[in-house]
């Protein structure tokens, strides 16, 4: 059992954050079929169902929908969203018992946006407060440290009257429900990076990522698909996880080495590695 999956349902997005990536992937957005077969064989692997990757899951036309069916079938959602779309999805979002929002409130500084900071950042204020009421859990995100930064005093200012804040291990607790985080500037594992010291990472372990076309990858930070491991819309999981590649991969990490090019030039993967 994984303790969570990643399912991207579309690869599109409505920024274009600096600090993003992105993806060369012909755009797609999943259709209500190919979503309703992927959960069916995701869910004997995970009770954690991630609606993130690359893309803009509020994006998807039938993110309502696609949320009521996973939880029918026992999943506990996650939605990870830049929020500029929160308010439009506000009535949509609300009426599904949702596990936990992450919101990537440094999205805005990465962007040139046309919507004021305040009226972004109480449209998502606003959500969150009405979500918590309903259980859900919902975190904001400044993952920015080490970059320009240049809006968090502006943030933690609006916050600030909003909330009561706690200091917490990553960040701040601001009510029962809400929390903000703290992290550091990464980037992106691209093919052709330097290299990094990467001994061990979660992914296969803790994690896997599904894209929109099917290809399963072994974490949430394969933009590109460079290690597709099978395709989920024609194979079951299991039999992927076992082929060769990915038990390479987890073979690998246990014993302290890195077997893909990408995986070796991955920033992030470094915070794992073994000493």
């Amino acid at each position: 059992m994984y303790k969570k999956v990643y399912l991207e349902i579309t690869n599109v997005c409505n920024l274009d954050c600096s600090f993003c990536h992105k993806t060369e992937r012909k755009k797609k957005f999943l259709s209500e079929d190919e979503f309703t077969a992927l959960i069916a064989k995701i869910r004997e692997h995970t009770e954690y169902l991630y609606f993130h990757l690359m893309g803009e899951p509020l994006l998807h036309p039938k993110i309502g929908e696609f949320l009521k069916k996973a939880t029918e079938i026992g999943f506990k959602s996650t939605v990870a969203t830049n929020g500029l779309l929160i308010k439009e999805k506000e009535k949509e979002l609300l009426s599904q018992p949702l596990y936990k929002i992450t919101f990537s409130l440094h999205s805005y500084e990465a962007n040139k946006m046309t919507i004021p900071l305040s009226e972004y950042l109480y449209n998502i204020i606003d959500f969150c407060k009405s979500a918590e009421e309903n259980g859900t859990i919902c975190v904001l995100r400044l993952w920015n440290e080490g970059g320009e930064n240049t809006l968090n005093d502006e943030i933690l200012n609006i916050l600030k009257k909003e909330f009561t804040f706690t200091e917490n291990r990553k960040g701040y607790s601001l009510s029962k429900k809400i929390y903000l985080e703290f992290a550091g500037k990464f980037t992106w594992p691209d093919k052709n990076a330097p290299k990094q010291e990467v001994h061990f990472c979660m992914g296969l372990r803790d994690h896997i990522g599904v894209l929109s076309d099917g290809s399963v990858v072994p974490c949430c930070l394969d933009a590109d698909g460079e290690i597709t491991l099978g395709n989920l819309l024609e194979e079951e999981l299991s039999d992927i996880i076992n082929k060769p590649r990915a038990q390479n991969i987890y073979k690998g990490f246990s014993e302290n080495r890195c077997s893909e090019n990408l995986c070796s030039r991955c920033e992030y993967a470094t915070r794992f590695t073994k000493s």
